[in-house]
């Protein structure tokens, strides 16, 4: 493997030396959420949508969207509504529940962007922020790979 190579993976492995053990679970008082979840939230928005705009703007079917709707609905993140612009859809919206754990998810990240400024140093941070954008693509994954939202 090439040096590259096994750098990529060491920090693929160590996640949790880079980001530490999922802070928003434990710490931030959410342990049943995961890092996929805060894309849901994201993709929900501060309006809510449609199961079906959900699936379409995650890039999966309506019912794995369903399934994950569901299941952050029996936890208290999501709850559904009639659409006012047409009785016969329900709007997914966050609670105040999946709002606090957005704006908790936040201060995590800042939390974790200082200590990597502190640690690289803000101008080589700035530039690999860069030179991640440059070589990410913009469709990087989907996200209905097996057992992202659920069992399989």
């Amino acid at each position: 493997m090439t040096p590259f190579g096994v750098s990529v993976r060491r920090l693929s492995v160590s996640r949790t030396s880079v980001m530490g053990p999922d802070p928003l679970s434990y710490r931030e008082g959410h342990p049943d959420l995961r890092p996929l979840h805060g894309f849901v939230f994201q993709a929900i928005g501060p309006r809510g949508t449609t199961a079906v705009e959900l699936g379409r703007r995650l890039g999966v079917s309506k019912q794995a969207a369903g399934k994950m709707v569901e299941s952050l609905e029996r936890a208290g993140y999501l709850e559904r509504a009639p659409d006012p612009a047409d009785a016969r859809r329900k709007i997914v919206r966050l609670t105040a529940r999946g709002t606090d754990s957005l704006t908790r998810s936040a201060r995590v990240f800042e939390r974790i962007h200082g200590e990597w400024a502190e640690r690289l140093g803000a101008e080589r941070l700035r530039a690999l922020e860069e030179d991640l954008r440059v070589i990410t693509p913009v469709d990087l994954w989907r996200l209905d790979m097996p057992g992202w939202f659920g069992s399989a």
